[in-house]
């Protein structure tokens, strides 16, 4: 026989799921922060359903995850701007770009970084054509460290549902 879930269990189990939902639009979106959201959600459920939350050895498991995330996110964002020849002006245009492009979704978000770069490069008086090569590259490298960033965060989501799950059957 399987030991009682309180719907108070329940509830806390859903919420968290929609809040790590929303952390993993966040990898997508500049500006939300997308696996601290996942890892965060975890923590808290662990903190106030203890024993019913994930086990200590998943919670260490998804920490790491979310650090090896961020900083993939970051070095795809660079590899990708410098391979490409961009200059820190590129890649600060590129994010200034992502969070500009918010306000024109869904294609604010990819058309963002490039000009951001774009305009950026072109303001610090390179030619267009390696400006618009950088922006192509910055855009190239935030869009490798979202999927990333999703794919973290997808495998943590699943981690802890599988964790939560198995032991409330035990």
């Amino acid at each position: 026989m399987f030991p009682p879930v309180t719907a108070l269990e329940i509830v806390g189990f859903i919420l968290a799921l929609l809040v790590m939902g929303v952390g993993v639009v966040g990898c997508v979106l500049p500006g939300l922060p997308g696996t601290p959201l996942v890892l965060a959600a975890v923590v808290i459920h662990k903190l106030l359903f203890g024993p019913a939350g994930a086990a200590w050895w998943v919670l260490v498991m998804l920490t790491g995850l979310t650090g090896l995330s961020l900083v993939v996110d970051y070095l795809a964002s660079v590899y990708g701007a410098k391979r490409l020849g961009a200059t820190w002006r590129g890649a600060v245009g590129a994010i200034a770009g992502g969070l500009a492009g918010l306000f024109f979704l869904p294609f604010g978000v990819l058309i963002g970084p490039f000009l951001g770069a774009f305009l950026l490069e072109l303001a610090g008086r390179r030619h267009w054509k390696e400006a618009s090569k950088a922006g192509v590259g910055a855009t190239l490298g935030l869009l490798v460290g979202a999927v990333g960033k999703v794919a973290a965060s997808i495998a943590m989501i699943l981690l802890f549902a599988v964790n939560v799950i198995y032991r409330s059957l035990q």
